[in-house]
């Protein structure tokens, strides 16, 4: 029998592979990537390739699987390479088994600590040896090849075979304990097995005071509804770690849930102070301003919006439109139509853009007390809106201009077409508490405050009606006639609630009866878009988990998580 290898071992036969590794190097200098890139090739990596900013990254990762990436922290457009890397973790563009490590000049305790602690498998601080970089690439590869498996599941959304792995793993002698709890946590936490994944973070907290801990265990009461908790926990880390800027983003989401939205505010203008060029964050204060009515604010923050996206592939039209609607409700009109005809430039050919282009011209006639041209282009728009339905591109804008379509109808007389558009927008997102309100919002600016509770009470009754036709079937054990009518409702109306319960009931049915290719294409149909609306949400995540033990049971190719996401979006659309 050959006896395993030891770990020196293994790191010498790990360091040989790195000839085979393809890299990518993060950095908006090009002397600071070649200098990597010569360090890389004395270490025998010649498949480098170059990124000086977040575009060239994107295509990059796109069109390249990478094993290794080294990122400047500071970035060409101001944000950090800790955001970038997030962003392509959310959009399943990065593989877990990638060795990501930030480079950074701040040596200052808290700045480090954040850095290591979010997401990277390691940081160096400037100025490091070839040596140096060697030692530490070839321990994460190690680390790496360790959680393999584990990492292979959760990039396919498995995570239950994830956290079973991880079990595994905890029973070995590794070193990588803690790596192994927080890991754990982590995918308790994503299950919404909260209670469990307080133990872990607990358990971690007794032998070291780490803020991914910290963090880990307010999610976990977040979670369990223990939001007071949460919020304390939030406060603790933000004042402890203050660079430690996810912590500011998560306690001002527990202050918004806790009906706190000043509060959530003022903690977003800290950490917006703190990396003022994070167009995310810059949105995040203005989306929660505008529903304080604090629209200075959120002009201020929308336009540092525009300003960092325009003109990069990072940018979108509710850049435009965000910052136009702020300032037609604060009366600013010239300036919405300076940011109206930006958008118009900017976005020509683009029937997107035209249609989110006629909706604001049609709200800025009604701000001018202009019917004729406000019902104008509201015709054109409700033309254009129909014909991008049709075509499945109204997908790609978000609900906002839908919001925004619904307002303009109620502003030049069309009270109907207002209704059709916000009662589908209520019952395809009846549990969203900032979009109910948002429609309470526009009929209380039109002064139908009475017609809007009636619209929301009705559509809150068929929902209910919908669901319990369903559930009472499958009570009754007609699981069958539980499909049939579930599946009516999600098609009639595509809420998250409807998308789960129509997949769940789908495969359920499949597990019981045995596998049928037709009737699992429409489950897989409408797990694609549950996953489309909220992939993070657990009952999404349940419904994947159940997807996926019955395509085990009959032996079925598994859809990888990324590809679901894909498909999702393009059949939402």
């Amino acid at each position: 029998m050959t006896p395993p290898e030891t770990t020196a071992e293994l790191l010498h036969k790990l360091s040989k592979e790195l000839p085979s590794k393809r890299a990518l190097l993060i950095d908006r200098y090009p002397n600071a990537r070649s200098s990597l890139r010569i360090m890389l090739a004395s270490m025998g990596v010649t498949a480098v390739h170059n990124a000086g900013n977040s575009a060239e990254v994107l295509r990059q990762v796109r069109a390249h699987s990478f094993d290794i990436i080294l990122s400047a922290y500071l970035l060409e457009d101001g944000r950090d390479g800790q955001q970038l890397l997030e962003e392509l973790r959310q959009q399943h563009l990065l593989r877990r088994n990638t060795v990501v490590f930030i480079i950074t000049g701040e040596r200052g305790y808290h700045n480090v600590v954040s850095i290591a602690e979010l997401a990277p498998d390691d940081y160096l601080i400037k100025p490091f040896s070839t040596e140096e970089l060697h030692a530490r690439l070839v321990r994460a590869i190690y680390r790496k090849r360790f959680f393999a498996q584990a990492y292979d599941h959760l990039d396919n959304g498995a995570l239950a075979l994830a956290l079973a792995t991880c079990e595994r793993l905890l029973g070995q002698d590794s070193g990588f304990l803690f790596d192994a709890l927080r890991l754990k946590g982590e995918i308790l936490n994503t299950l919404g097995r909260h209670a469990e994944a307080q133990v872990v973070y607990q358990q971690v907290l007794a032998q070291r005071v780490v803020p991914w801990a910290r963090m880990g265990l307010a999610t976990a009461w977040r979670g369990q509804q223990q939001l007071a908790e949460a919020e304390a926990l939030g406060q603790a880390l933000v004042d402890d770690f203050p660079e430690f800027t996810a912590a500011y983003d998560f306690l001002a989401e527990v202050r918004e849930e806790m009906g706190k939205l000043a509060e959530a505010q003022e903690v977003l203008l800290r950490a917006a102070a703190i990396s003022p060029n994070n167009s995310s964050r810059q949105r995040m204060v203005g989306d929660v301003a505008a529903r304080n009515n604090d629209l200075l604010t959120a002009e201020r923050a929308y336009g540092k919006v525009l300003e960092r996206r325009r003109g990069s592939s990072l940018r979108n039209i509710d850049d435009y439109t965000n910052l136009s609607r702020v300032m037609l409700d604060r009366g600013h009109i010239a300036g919405a139509k300076q940011v109206t005809d930006a958008l118009r430039r900017d976005w020509r050919g683009k029937r997107e853009g035209e249609f989110a282009v006629l909706v604001m011209e049609s709200l800025r006639a009604s701000k001018e007390e202009e019917p004729v041209k406000a019902r104008e282009a509201l015709e054109k728009a409700l033309v254009l809106h129909e014909a991008l339905q049709s075509e499945g591109r109204m997908g790609r804008l978000s609900q906002k201009l839908t919001l925004d379509l619904a307002q303009a109808c109620l502003a030049t007389g069309n009270e109907a077409s207002a209704r059709d558009l916000l009662r589908k927008l209520a019952a395809e997102n009846h549990e969203d508490r900032a979009m109910i309100a948002n429609i309470q919002g526009i009929y209380a600016r039109a002064g139908k405050d009475t017609d809007g509770q009636a619209m929301l009470a009705e559509v809150g009754r068929e929902i209910v009606e919908l669901n319990n036709r369903g559930v009472l079937a499958a009570r009754s054990g007609d699981v069958e006639g539980s499909v049939r009518l579930l599946m009516a409702a999600a098609e009639r109306v595509p809420n998250l609630q409807f998308l789960v319960n129509a997949t769940k009931a789908i495969f359920t049915l499949l597990e019981i009866k045995g596998w049928d290719p037709i009737l699992a294409k429409r489950g897989l149909h409408f797990l694609q878009l549950a996953q489309a609306r909220d992939m993070r949400n657990a009952r999404v995540i349940s419904a994947r988990e159940l997807y996926q033990r019955v395509a085990r049971k009959y032996g079925i190719a598994i859809i990888p998580l990324a590809t679901a996401k894909r498909l999702g979006e393009k059949t939402e659309t």
